[in-house]
């Protein structure tokens, strides 16, 4: 198993403390619901015995909820997330298997315990203690839990992959059904291009220049994902980005997702120009309006958007070299994002005429520093 110490931004310490957040609310939760279903059904079929103590059995099942949020939100789901797109699906699934394992021992020793501690009044490392612990390992109860813990991390991961896929939040719009039938939405889109692609393709090699594209965005992928972005589609050595209207406005994320890809790309670069000589630099073009989104698709079903926006910001991202700029934007969209990130200043570039666009359209830069 291969661990990288990285260097974490505070927009990334933010991301993964509310996503660590969130699975522990929810597990404790769920972990809660689950007892008190069982305790609720034991007790109207009247299996319950005298001894039965409900305040250590439920601070027991606490401890066991709040551990287990806590280690899997903070370190299992992350490492389990990042091996699934790492390596092989096999390989990544007996690290999974392991960790799942480990995990689920540790924290059942925890939670057993402290309720044999409790239950029997004396100390937790206490020799009676140790092996009414040792015990509870081979009993059904143990078992239950391992079983449907084990369901409720896979779907937390697939939770987490799908949000990864189609950005944060669209799962529950799956669920509900919010795109079965197109509607009207306003979106922000965002088209990233890697500059000469050509020209570098020529010199790595069709196999190399995959891979140089698959380092590309994957390096960027944390980028769009924590300024609450949803990659809509690759296309080459292009990448469209959309946002919804909130999202994209708030803190000036749309515009903070192009400086933080151009931080991390800068931050890596060393491994660019070890690994294949060169380091990648894109251009940007941003704009919004309104679309049609829906579901399209009958083998393989995907999430489609429809309407002029994304024709004109194509055209604003084409005109960044005649420009020479690395982000463009067009007026509209700068007046209503008036609120930028943190040393960031836009400039005014004038009017230019957009292929196939009958009027001119007045567009911006952005500048940091």
């Amino acid at each position: 198993m291969d661990f990288k110490l990285t260097r974490y931004t505070s927009r990334q310490l933010w991301f993964y403390g509310k996503r660590a957040f969130w699975i522990l609310i929810s597990w404790v939760l769920i972990s809660n619901i689950l007892f008190f279903y069982e305790y609720f059904t034991l007790k109207s079929e009247g299996v319950l015995s005298s001894a039965f103590d409900f305040e250590s059995s439920f601070t027991a099942n606490l401890i066991v909820g709040v551990s287990a949020g806590l280690i899997g939100g903070l370190f299992t789901i992350n490492l389990m997330e990042q091996w699934l797109r790492r390596h092989v699906f096999w390989k990544a699934l007996l690290y999974i298997i392991g960790t799942y394992i480990a995990g689920a021992l540790l924290i059942s020793t925890i939670g057993a315990l402290y309720f044999n501690s409790e239950n029997l009044g004396v100390p937790f490392y206490h020799q009676d203690v140790i092996v009414a612990t040792q015990v509870f390992f081979s009993t059904w109860l143990f078992l239950k839990n391992f079983i449907v813990w084990l369901f409720i991390v896979i779907i937390t991961l697939i939770v987490l992959i799908v949000n990864d896929k189609y950005g944060p939040g669209v799962f529950p719009d799956y669920l509900m059904g919010r795109y079965f039938h197109p509607k009207h939405e306003r979106r922000i889109f965002m088209f990233a291009d890697i500059k000469n692609a050509t020209g570098i393709a020529e010199t790595l090699g069709e196999e190399k220049y995959f891979n140089f594209l698959k380092d590309f965005f994957r390096h960027i992928a944390p980028a769009i994902v924590q300024t609450r972005g949803d990659v809509y589609q690759y296309v080459g050595d292009e990448v469209v980005v959309s946002w919804k209207m909130k999202h994209g406005l708030r803190r000036g994320n749309a515009i903070q997702c192009y400086f933080s890809m151009q931080r991390i790309i800068k931050r890596k670069s060393y491994k660019y120009l070890k690994k294949y000589g060169i380091v990648p630099e894109f251009k940007v073009g941003y704009h919004f309006g309104p679309v049609m989104v829906g579901e399209i698709g009958a083998i393989k079903r995907d999430i489609a958007f429809s309407g002029d926006v994304l024709n004109t910001t194509a055209r604003i991202q084409s005109i960044c070299n005649e420009l020479d700029v690395k982000i463009l934007a067009s007026k509209e969209f700068a007046n209503i994002a008036y609120k930028l990130p943190k040393g960031v200043t836009k400039l005014d570039m004038g009017k230019e005429q957009l292929r196939g666009k009958a009027e001119e359209i007045g567009l911006v830069t952005y500048k940091k520093g």
